[in-house]
């Protein structure tokens, strides 16, 4: 199926701009790409396509407005910056889809709303009903409070994870390069453009290279990370230059431009790609080679007999990953005994467990139901 055919089944949308697309090199916003953008979405919209937007940009518009001469290295420093920065970026955004006849929604996250289960089900009937309501969604992670997402987020990783949450059927990726290429185009101005990718496989790790400008996080890795994310789900992604006049509707339109990640055929279950991206392990099992083959390679669930050894403390029904004795992630799932009782169950069969604890409500450690093989 080529592009053209596939766009026929797309009607879920969400379309992620970077900083360096909709800033100045100063900081300040950039009204006509700004412009530009909000004509596109606007014009999908009454297309009867459904638009989330995840916007970059708050800390460089707080930048901006508070006339730094760099982007902040310290935290509180990048805090002030986004807590200044979003109020002008979602004043703008307001007021240019008002023009349009459009209505927007602000949605802020940070990484609880996405790791604890309850409000992650939360956030995914917010998306629903707004969408439902013909309202385009903008989000953004909130900056001004999440110290850990201004030291590790980035909005490549949080649009794949909306894309997922929203059941999207495309994400666009909107960059300040063409796409993914053999190799940086910034350092080889001639390198070829990678049109699509059916697979995530090492050698297009490797392709990635570090961050880009200096008033965005992301750089190509993020996108590589983001992709795998989306595509598990079920969800398409194509990165795409964010500068290039109707980019947004040359996707809708099948050309084939930027670089096309292909969703995988037999996406994880809604459920399961909350335990692989969506969550934060509360702890690690240390297990065996065999158990490592059982999982991989058997579809089998882990038994207490493949168990080496826990580490932190959790407890019964958390996420814990499930690691090589190398200290290679092989797995993550829901586990069914906490850690003090697996460190008492560890080695053992499942049929002496109840001789240890004196109960067995279950005869593994981790259901296969419940388990998300990552090592492949």
């Amino acid at each position: 199926m080529n592009r053209k055919e596939r766009m026929q089944h797309v009607k879920r949308i969400v379309i992620k701009v970077g900083t360096s697309t909709i800033t100045h090199g100063n900081g300040l916003l950039n009204l006509n790409r700004m412009e530009l953008l909000v004509r596109q979405i606007a014009d999908l919209h009454n297309q009867d396509y459904e638009v989330v937007l995840v916007s970059s940009g708050s800390i460089g518009a707080g930048i901006g407005r508070l006339n730094l001469k760099k982007r902040p290295n310290t935290i509180p420093e990048k805090q002030v910056a986004a807590a200044v920065g979003q109020g002008i970026l979602i004043h703008m955004y307001e007021k240019l889809f008002s023009e349009y006849g459009k209505v927007v929604a602000q949605i802020l996250l940070t990484k609880e709303d996405i790791h604890h289960r309850t409000r992650f089900l939360h956030v995914r009937n917010a998306f629903f009903s707004l969408l439902e309501q013909g309202v385009v969604p903008i989000v953004n992670e909130n900056d001004a409070i999440a110290v850990d997402e201004i030291k590790l987020g980035d909005n490549d990783t949080l649009s794949a994870i909306v894309s997922s949450i929203a059941e999207a059927d495309l994400l666009i990726l909107l960059s300040d390069i063409d796409g993914l290429c053999e190799a940086d185009p910034r350092v080889c101005p001639g390198a070829k453009l990678i049109h699509t990718v059916s697979e995530i496989t090492p050698e297009i790790e490797k392709l990635a290279g570090g961050a880009g400008s200096s008033l965005g996080t992301g750089g190509m890795i993020t996108k590589i990370n983001a992709a795998r994310i989306a595509t598990t789900s079920g969800t398409a992604m194509v990165i795409v230059n964010g500068s290039t006049p109707g980019v947004i509707q040359d996707v809708i339109d099948g050309h084939e431009i930027g670089t096309w990640f292909q969703e995988q055929q037999h996406p994880l279950q809604a459920r399961k790609h909350w335990i692989a991206f969506g969550s934060t392990p509360a702890g690690r099992l240390v297990v065996d080679d065999g158990a490592v083959r059982a999982l991989t390679e058997r579809q089998k669930s882990l038994l207490p007999s493949g168990v080496l050894k826990t580490e932190e403390r959790f407890r019964e029904g958390q996420i814990v990953s499930i690691v090589s004795q190398s200290g290679v992630e092989v797995a993550r799932g829901v586990t069914n005994y906490s850690s003090m009782e697996i460190d008492q169950i560890k080695g053992l069969k499942s049929s002496e467990i109840i001789e240890i604890l004196g109960y067995k409500p279950y005869d593994e450690v981790i259901h296969r139901n419940n388990l998300v093989v990552l090592l492949h």
